[in-house]
């Protein structure tokens, strides 16, 4: 007789304010910047900065840059992370039914302790977790399995799990970035140099093991040999650096600065290390590193929106479930 468990899916993004207000943003920004994984810093360095001066100074403006680009139903991030959640859902019900899919943020709402809620309500007895980071980095990844794991420590009994790695170089991730840069070509009517752009992390992070900037070359790698691109067509770049240390380079705004003046003067954006647009995407991106390319000469800039909830997303998150689900799936 088979058995009536069902297998929960927990996708796994970063965290959004509540609202648009510096109350919220404080409280988010707490959290998140507390964590070791994130500032590795000694907290008795740390701890005055970061209560002394970025939670008195950042969060009203970091507050105005939410307010341009919250969405009636509430944070990008988090509503179109709902319906992607949604979507795959939806194409895994094909399957009788076997699958519970929930989300999560590693910081703020709604929380892991949320969703391991709902999937004991609804008889789940496995848990395949996905953090919604194509590349896998310790700030991003590891980050939300601390979380993960801080939230089973008082439990008596685990689900079985299964911890995804990430998907910079999945066939379907790639193709699904693909179809999303030409089908920007094809709206614009031309073919523009492409800037590859991924949030950035501190060099020592690197140096000291982190995969991410691997990871990320992987991936701007496979995109352009999937769309045919010579090497002086396409441009590997970080954003979002923070403070005086050393980042990963090329760094975005001064690459993005300096390419008019060597012809290149029309140009796309995207950032494939982000699932799902946020902050950084609809505020850093296309207003800030747009404004600083215009500002330098540049004619054209068009950011390619992130992933999303497209089919080719779904598609893409339903294939790597059942692929590492397929033994439960047998058990049932």
């Amino acid at each position: 007789m088979a058995s009536s468990k069902k297998i929960g899916v927990l996708l796994m993004n970063l965290g959004t304010p509540e609202a648009p207000t510096p109350e919220a943003v404080r409280k988010y920004l707490k959290e998140f910047l507390s964590d070791r994984r994130v500032v590795d810093l000694s907290p008795i360095l740390w701890k005055p900065i970061l209560n002394g001066i970025i939670l008195n100074l950042r969060p009203r403006k970091v507050a105005k840059v939410y307010q341009q680009v919250w969405m009636d139903e509430g944070s990008p991030l988090l509503v179109l992370g709902n319906r992607l959640r949604d979507g795959v859902q939806n194409a895994l019900d094909q399957l009788e039914g076997q699958y519970v899919v929930a989300s999560a943020m590693t910081y703020g709402t709604p929380n892991v302790e949320s969703a391991a809620n709902q999937f004991r309500r609804e008889g789940v007895s496995h848990i395949f977790v996905l953090p919604m980071y194509p590349q896998f980095s310790g700030t991003t990844t590891a980050a939300a399995y601390d979380r993960l794991m801080n939230s089973l420590a008082k439990c008596p009994d685990w689900p079985t799990l299964n911890l995804y790695h990430d998907y910079a170089d999945h066939p379907l991730y790639i193709q699904a970035l693909a179809k999303s840069v030409t089908r920007q070509w094809e709206a614009q009517g031309e073919k523009r140099h492409l800037v590859l752009s991924y949030h950035g992390i501190p060099k020592r992070y690197v140096t000291n093991g982190d995969p991410y900037a691997r990871r990320c070359e992987k991936t701007s790698a496979l995109l352009a040999t999937q769309l045919g691109l010579n090497e002086d067509e396409w441009t590997h770049v970080y954003q979002s650096r923070f403070g005086r240390e050393e980042w990963l380079q090329p760094y975005a705004d001064k690459t993005l600065a300096s390419m008019p003046a060597s012809g290149l003067k029309r140009i796309n954006v995207i950032s494939p290390a982000f699932s799902i647009d946020c902050i950084e995407t609809l505020e850093e991106v296309t207003l800030e590193l747009g404004d600083e390319f215009k500002h330098n000469g540049g004619e054209a800039f068009d950011y390619i929106p992130a992933l999303n909830d497209t089919s080719e997303h779904i598609a893409l998150y339903k294939d790597i479930i059942l692929e590492n689900t397929v033994a439960w799936r047998d058990e049932r």
